[in-house]
């Protein structure tokens, strides 16, 4: 490497360093289809959960492929061998169906105990898992417990794979609940033998043939119907000697009926000499329930604690999504209003006229693309100007082109590679005036922007103004979507920063500064990516106010590819979390200061980081909700949000006298650009967190700029591009209805050998007519020290 580019290199990074990161993605990517697992298992057991009640009506189905001896034989079925078993004489079998339930099934337990009688229990997974104590105190107290399928499921209708997963399921949880399997089976909506069809039959066989035995009923107490206490107690009570199974429930309603007739049951049963067994006693069954191994006990474990996760995570989001969108909803009508008000407030001239001369720095590095309409366009302003061109160490001659140029008022300052900061500071030390504009060397200003842009100098307290930054490149999907970016986000979000006096970014593109409130902030500090940001909130906490002002319009090029509008969005991203950080302690400052930190830095970080990271959950969740929730409640929460951002879109157009047009690509923007965005934040954020540093990367030129006509020349031998409809001579006339100041007089750029001096500061109306009402603030705060510090775990820095 020779001496001059290992220079360079140095120059350009020495406060970075680049550590690719790899496990982020994959930390993400785990948590992502962690969190949709979590989300398909709650869904599985809660959505796809069948409450219709296990008498509900049910077509009548052929029993052709049902064995005779099955049909007219007892009620518990081995089905893979086609043998029943019929209870003992005078021996009913109660059993519950449908829990365990919190409220009912600890009364029926409590009326089994002192009736010295014990049952068996028919439990759901899904009710088991989240009542586990409930399940082991029916098998503590005697019981007997059995598979009721996991979502209550009808097993006759359901497929081969998921009968064997409803019953797998179901013990695992029985298992990790109680520490027992069971081989008990009763299927939802089954009732007598004769009433299975051919499809109940098939799931019998395959029940047995996986180990289970059938349980059916032959005494309905429908008690599900609520009838009445003494109706329940008559459909329960035998009419014969045979021995019964009686179906009654512990859950799917209000059991008070249940409870209260098994009350009466148990004791007119008993007077009349039956017996009362579980099922597995009611037919000699030899010790149907058994000890549950240790892999299917551990193994119930994790699936009981799976769901209660999934569970909470669901409530949790649920919480967040509502929160989510309530504050989104409240942050668009707040931007709303802001922005009416702020329309409102422009109309009201900043003071007199600011007339004197102007310097313009063009930082430059490698902007050969572009850089002639960019310094053409300065110079074609209807205000007195300087240009000064710092050219960075290009390797593509960019210096060359505009010395070739030859162009009165514009010099050409060439330094080492050093970075853009760099280069802005040696243009603020060369420039011979007391505003100062800042233009990206890609960008190209419309004759009034200069004008415009130092209107609000009138006011001796503004230290920074914000301009309007316009795509130009906006043809195709992803020009759109930037376009409409630019003008709906950052520039509405301008306006209320405006209103709040908490700016955070005045925009490299095009901005204007005062020359005092650099000097006393140190110029433009390298320490951050994003060192506009950086500046800005500097200026802001040594207690200069920053403005917006939408009339000062400049065209720069936008990323034309994915890739490039990832790496200069990670850039931005990364170096606005640089700037939030290096500046946390406006949150605790007062004044000028204390308003960018609890106004603007609250802002930037809900709206910025913490919504974006929320981001992918919205979208995991949004799939989940079509597929178990209510599809057309998940599909017009989306076409209501969309229609916020449409209006709010036309209302943003309107205010920028844009065309609405590009605004039918914004539905589309949802599904790429949207996510695109939020992992850059994503990405950002694990970078900070991790403690590494980005490479600058310089964004692709594409040379879609035009070269402005000059203000001399007629205004329809303009080229297309962005001075197509702007007129050459100087507005007097009003523009989207503000007032606008009339061009100045020619004044003659000060000579670049004459010392500069400040020039006083112009006087506020009276009274003011900007937007703070009392125009006399308060003295300079003291400037703040020096904050080299980004990340902790960079510098050790303990804190503001």
């Amino acid at each position: 490497m020779s001496k001059n580019r290992r220079r360079r290199s140095q120059g350009r990074h020495t406060s970075v360093r680049n550590v690719p990161l790899r496990t982020h993605w994959l930390l993400l990517t785990t948590l992502v289809l962690t969190l949709s697992a979590a989300l398909l298992l709650e869904g599985y057991t809660q959505h796809l959960f069948d409450e219709r009640p296990d008498g509900a009506p049910r077509g009548q189905a052929a029993g052709a492929s049902v064995p005779a001896a099955v049909s007219s034989g007892g009620p518990v079925i081995e089905g893979a061998a086609g043998r029943t078993a019929t209870p003992a004489p005078r021996t009913i079998a109660l059993t519950f169906d449908d829990g365990p339930d919190p409220v009912w099934t600890p009364k029926i337990l409590d009326v089994l105990r002192r009736n010295d009688v014990h049952a068996t229990f028919f439990t759901v997974g899904t009710r088991v898992a989240e009542n586990p104590d409930l399940a082991r105190r029916i098998v503590d107290e005697g019981h007997q417990i059995g598979l009721h399928s996991f979502t209550h499921t009808d097993l006759g209708a359901a497929s081969a794979w998921r009968r064997s997963l409803e019953l797998r399921e179901t013990q695992l949880v029985i298992a990790g609940a109680t520490g027992v399997t069971t081989p008990l089976l009763r299927p939802p909506y089954s009732s007598t033998n004769k009433a299975l069809g051919d499809a109940d039959w098939n799931a019998v066989v395959q029940a047995g043939q996986e180990g289970y035995l059938t349980v059916l009923t032959t005494l309905d107490s429908q008690d599900w119907r609520r009838p009445g206490v003494e109706a329940i107690v008559a459909a329960a009570t035998p009419s014969d000697s045979a021995g019964h199974i009686v179906l009654l429930h512990d859950a799917g309603g209000d059991r008070t009926q249940t409870v209260e007739a098994l009350e009466q049951l148990v004791p007119r049963l008993k007077a009349s000499g039956w017996k009362f067994a579980t099922v597995g006693d009611a037919v000699s069954l030899p010790a149907p329930v058994q000890n549950a191994g240790t892999a299917d006990r551990w193994q119930g474990l994790a699936l009981i604690t799976a769901i209660g996760t999934s569970s909470g995570l669901l409530d949790l989001l649920s919480w967040l999504l509502w929160a989510a969108g309530a504050i989104s909803l409240f942050r668009a009508i707040a931007v709303f209003v802001a922005a009416r008000r702020h329309v409102r407030m422009r109309r009201r001239p900043w003071g007199a006229p600011v007339t004197e001369p102007v310097s313009v720095i063009v930082p430059a590095y490698n902007e050969s693309a572009g850089i002639e309409a960019a310094v053409r366009s300065l110079l074609a302003s209807d205000h007195p100007v300087e240009v000064i061109v710092v050219d960075d160490g290009s390797t593509d001659g960019t210096a060359d082109i505009v010395e070739a140029l030859r162009l009165p008022g514009v010099r050409v300052i060439r330094q080492q590679n050093a970075g853009k900061p760099a280069a802005l500071n040696t243009g603020i030390a060369a420039a011979s005036c007391n505003l100062l504009v800042m233009v990206d060397g890609d960008t190209v200003f419309e004759p009034d922007a200069v004008r415009m842009i130092v209107q609000p100098f009138a006011h001796r307290r503004v230290g920074a103004v914000s301009g309007n930054a316009k795509v130009v490149n906006r043809g195709g999907l992803l020009g759109r979507w930037q376009h409409i970016e630019y003008v709906v986000g950052f520039n509405l979000d301008r306006r209320l920063f405006d209103l709040a006096e908490c700016m955070p970014t005045v925009p490299g593109a095009v901005g204007a500064f005062r020359r005092e409130a650099l000097l006393r902030v140190g110029g433009v500090s390298d320490t951050t990516l994003a060192e506009d940001t950086d500046l800005t909130m500097a200026l802001c906490r040594d207690g200069w106010r920053v403005v917006y002002e939408e009339r000062a319009k400049a065209w720069t090029e936008a990323p034309a590819s994915l890739g490039a509008l990832w790496k200069q969005r990670y850039r931005w991203c990364y170096g606005t979390l640089q700037a939030m950080w290096k500046h946390r302690g406006a949150l605790a400052q007062r004044g000028q200061a204390g308003k960018l930190g609890r106004r603007g830095l609250v802002y930037l970080l809900m709206f910025q980081v913490l919504l974006p990271l929320l981001a992918p959950v919205v979208d995991v969740f949004a799939v989940y909700g079509l597929v178990f929730l209510d599809p057309l409640r998940i599909v017009g929460l989306w076409t209501a949000f969309l229609l916020l951002q449409v209006l709010m879109g036309l209302y943003a157009f309107r205010l920028d006298g844009e065309r609405p047009g590009p605004l039918w690509s914004l539905p589309l923007q949802q599904f790429v650009y949207r996510q695109l965005m939020y992992l850059v934040v994503i990405q950002s954020v694990f970078t900070a967190v991790a403690g590494s540093r980005l490479r600058w990367q310089r964004m692709e030129r594409y040379g879609s700029l035009q070269v402005p006509v000059a203000p001399s020349e007629p205004l329809a031998e303009a080229p297309a591009g962005p001075f197509a409809e702007a007129p050459a001579a100087p507005r007097a006339e009003p523009l989207y209805g503000y007032a606008v100041p009339p061009a100045p007089a020619p004044v003659p750029a000060p000579s670049a050998a004459e010392p500069w001096a400040p020039e006083p500061w112009a006087d506020p109306a009276a009274p003011y007519g900007g937007y703070d009402r009392d125009p006399s603030w308060g003295p300079h705060p003291a400037a703040p020290g020096p904050q080299n510090h980004i990340w902790p775990s960079q510098q050790g820095h303990p804190g503001p």
